[in-house]
């Protein structure tokens, strides 16, 4: 009897659908057929939703329990846990030295795995070595491994202050002087050029050709300043 009234519910059904006996018609057996299976995809639903929950809670304290472990006692990487690694940090939070000057000497290089510089500067892109170089993580920064490391990728490059603009200029309309050589540090050449009066204007001209052309460098090897 409860059943029927059910259908009533979910399916309104006129006076001569059931009669007074509960005998049900032909077309009735289909109309029950199609409730039960509504009733049992509501069931299922409801339990796979149930399920999916319950796997959720679970999966979700088991991560929480692992980084809180990680926070307290981590002593291996992993790759899923909220901690990085210091060698990944960019460049913003690490303080890093300057590349170190190994005065040309390739076999303490190699000793070294590439870490300090034998040449400065170059032309191109191509030219110009890179170095390794000690870095530090800054204060206040929490990441997982060595806070001091070595760092690949820096390129061997040193300013001291000298612009190729302002020596050009100076090439060209004191050059006589020997005021260029000075600026670049060549000290003994540009007294000779002084006393020679720019070799007569040969040496003059010759050192203009040679600062465009990037034969005529500062002294110490270092880079000029780029202008932004």
């Amino acid at each position: 009897m409860d059943y029927f009234k059910r259908i009533r519910k979910y399916y309104p059904l006129k006076d001569e659908v059931i009669n007074r006996n509960l005998q049900i018609r032909p077309y009735e057996s289909n109309m029950r057929s199609q409730y039960l299976s509504h009733e049992c995809h509501f069931e299922i639903s409801g339990s796979i939703m149930q399920y999916l929950c319950y796997l959720l809670g679970v999966l979700t304290v088991a991560f929480a329990q692992e980084l809180e472990e990680c926070f307290e006692n981590c002593t291996e990487y992993r790759p899923h846990a909220p901690l990085v690694l210091c060698s990944y940090l960019p460049m913003e939070y690490l303080a890093c030295i300057e590349p170190v000057d190994l005065n040309g000497n390739e076999t303490r290089r190699l000793e070294l795995d590439g870490f300090g510089c034998t040449k400065w500067g170059g032309e191109r892109y191509e030219d110009v070595q890179k170095s390794k170089v000690m870095c530090i993580v800054l204060q206040g920064i929490t990441c997982h491994g060595n806070r001091t490391f070595q760092k690949d990728g820096f390129p061997c490059i040193k300013y001291e202050g000298h612009y190729f603009v302002t020596t050009l200029i100076y090439s060209v309309l004191l050059g006589f002087l020997g005021m260029d050589r000075f600026c670049l540090g060549h000290t003994g050449t540009a007294v000779g050029k002084l006393m020679t009066l720019g070799g007569v204007g040969i040496w003059w001209i010759v050192d203009v050709v040679l600062l465009v052309t990037g034969s005529l460098r500062p002294e110490q090897g270092s880079n000029w300043v780029p202008y932004y």
